[in-house]
């Protein structure tokens, strides 16, 4: 028997002739994947709806699919499926209060309720696993490209089955799509942290320049002028923070990063142990236990690293103990 909540997302789905995929801002290969997979899933088994994956296109995530552009205000009574975003503020290339109905798909702890038909599972590894869950519970067709990005986005924002929320349910639902549809994961991994050599040289920067606490935190502070030394953009540095999990005795470590256009600060925040979203949301932020992140316009690295440190030292003390 399918389970309510699967049943109330296809009931919805198959509901709207038009319908807009969105996700967060600055997106990470799960937000983009699980949009860009959900998008292709729907067209799919619905060939005569009208399916739109949203947002600002990000030039590394090309080869996962092209988003499109859509004035929604345009659109008869659309439904918005917003993915990988626990709340409203952070929702990307679209206005809310163009659509009849919203609902949203998230592995976050939930910070918003967007509608009814809400699905969080803070358990899941990603977005994307819980595409593939539904996908597979609903028994919908899908097609290699789907499935690729599918994989990609749980690999990468699993860190390669690394993070501790990774499940024998993500690895069983993983299994089972490898298996179903064949595809090729040496090829995907090669593609998911294949990097150009300006990149390759900027990590070493951040490797070189990491400060480091007597408590064990981690941070570095990364300004325009040294994105543009190396020739990478704003995004490349929360694409390496999770590279930096193995380094002995830093227990969460911060990459801060100052976007000019935008006048505002880019806080990325990782943990191997002390609760670290709750500092995050202090300061406007959110995310998970071990992994956070913070966007402010507001000057708050010397607090943010002070209250992190506290974290750390107490963490460090009871491990100690």
């Amino acid at each position: 028997m399918l389970d309510i909540k699967y049943k109330r997302i296809l009931k919805k789905i198959k509901e709207y002739k038009n319908i807009v995929i969105a996700r967060h801002i600055s997106p990470d290969p799960d937000a983009i994947a699980s949009e860009i997979a959900l998008r292709d899933l729907i067209k799919l088994n619905f060939p005569n709806k009208n399916v739109y994956a949203v947002g600002v296109s990000v030039a590394k995530f090309k080869s996962y699919g092209l988003l499109d552009r859509v004035d929604e205000t345009k659109l008869d009574n659309p439904l918005l499926i917003c993915l990988d975003v626990p709340n409203k503020e952070r929702v990307d290339g679209v206005d809310l209060n163009n659509f009849k109905e919203i609902f949203k798909i998230d592995h976050h702890p939930s910070l918003e309720t967007f509608g009814s038909c809400d699905w969080i599972e803070e358990k899941a590894s990603s977005t994307c696993q819980m595409i593939i869950e539904f996908m597979f519970a609903t028994k919908l067709k899908y097609d290699t490209k789907i499935c690729e990005n599918l994989f990609l986005g749980v690999v990468s924002d699993s860190d390669r089955f690394l993070v501790s929320y990774t499940s024998s349910k993500t690895f069983y639902l993983v299994g089972k799509l490898i298996e179903k549809s064949n595809i090729d994961t040496t090829k995907l991994y090669q593609k998911l942290y294949e990097r150009p050599l300006d990149e390759i040289k900027f990590y070493g920067y951040l490797c070189e320049n990491l400060n480091v606490t007597d408590n064990g935190l981690g941070y570095i502070n990364i300004t325009p002028d040294i994105l543009k030394e190396y020739n990478v953009d704003k995004a490349t540095p929360s694409n390496m923070i999770n590279d930096f999990n193995n380094i002995k005795d830093i227990y969460a470590w911060v990459f801060i990063t100052y976007d000019d256009k935008n006048e505002l600060y880019k806080i990325n925040i990782r943990s191997k142990g002390p609760v670290i979203n709750e500092v995050a949301a202090k300061y406007g932020g959110g995310g998970h236990e071990l992994a956070s992140g913070i966007r402010t316009k507001d000057d708050i690295i010397n607090d943010l690293i002070k209250d992190l440190d506290v974290v750390c030292k107490k963490y460090k003390e009871d491990l100690d103990n």
